[in-house]
């Protein structure tokens, strides 16, 4: 493909927020170094990158910035990408007969665009009906943090929280919203401040539009 005709396409790709998988991508051998292995990597490649911009990488304040930023990567924003960080979810037998609505709402995430490598900060609401299985509350939070901790966008950063919240309760009465801001949006490009994206996938009773309803409710606030 032509060089200029491939570099409008990724333009367009990334203006469009596209996903080309609802799996994040990852190649065969992506977890065959260690963690320090990769860190030691990124923190050379990063330093090329701040002397190319002009930066000067003797100053005590910038240094140190190749090292942390690897450690960042790898440790924190993109800990999600590696399979043995995934939290260990338990599930509990139903015991006390709840048979309605469980929602967790305002489940803060942060998350990174794919295309531009900029933050996605927003929320998660998780309703879900049991099938004869509960989860504790606070793995909500953790399967949201877990999936988000990848480069994403965020349909598909939904439905990876989706699926998995319908295979670990073994029920197909789920349904996740998100909302957030992405900085790709609002720190460049168009710089819009004030937009932000909704997503929502449901599945189950919550095909019935009654049900969705009732979840948006006990989402409102007084």
């Amino acid at each position: 493909m032509n060089t200029t005709i491939e570099k409008e396409l990724f333009e367009l790709i990334g203006d469009n927020h596209q996903m080309t998988s609802a799996e994040t991508p990852l190649h065969l051998d992506a977890f065959s170094k260690t963690d320090s292995e990769k860190m030691v990597v990124i923190e050379r490649h990063f330093k090329a990158i701040m002397e190319e911009i002009g930066l000067e990488m003797t100053d005590d304040s910038l240094k140190g910035t190749p090292h942390r930023v690897a450690k960042m990567f790898i440790k924190e924003i993109f800990s999600g990408l590696n399979p043995d960080n995934k939290p260990k979810i338990s599930v509990f037998d139903n015991s006390y007969n709840y048979d309605k609505m469980l929602v967790e709402a305002d489940i803060s995430f942060n998350s990174t665009c794919e295309h531009h490598f900029l933050p996605i900060i927003g929320k998660a609401h998780i309703g879900y009906v049991s099938s004869g299985k509960v989860i504790g509350l606070s793995k909500l939070n953790r399967i949201v943090d877990y999936y988000s901790r990848r480069p994403q966008v965020q349909e598909r950063l939904i439905m990876q929280i989706f699926n998995e919240l319908k295979d670990v309760l073994d029920t197909e009465d789920v349904i996740v919203v998100m909302e957030a801001k992405h900085l790709c949006v609002s720190s460049r490009g168009i710089q819009d401040e004030s937009s932000y994206t909704s997503t929502i996938q449901y599945g189950g009773i919550f095909n019935e539009k009654e049900n969705r309803n009732d979840f948006f409710n006990m989402l409102k606030k007084e």
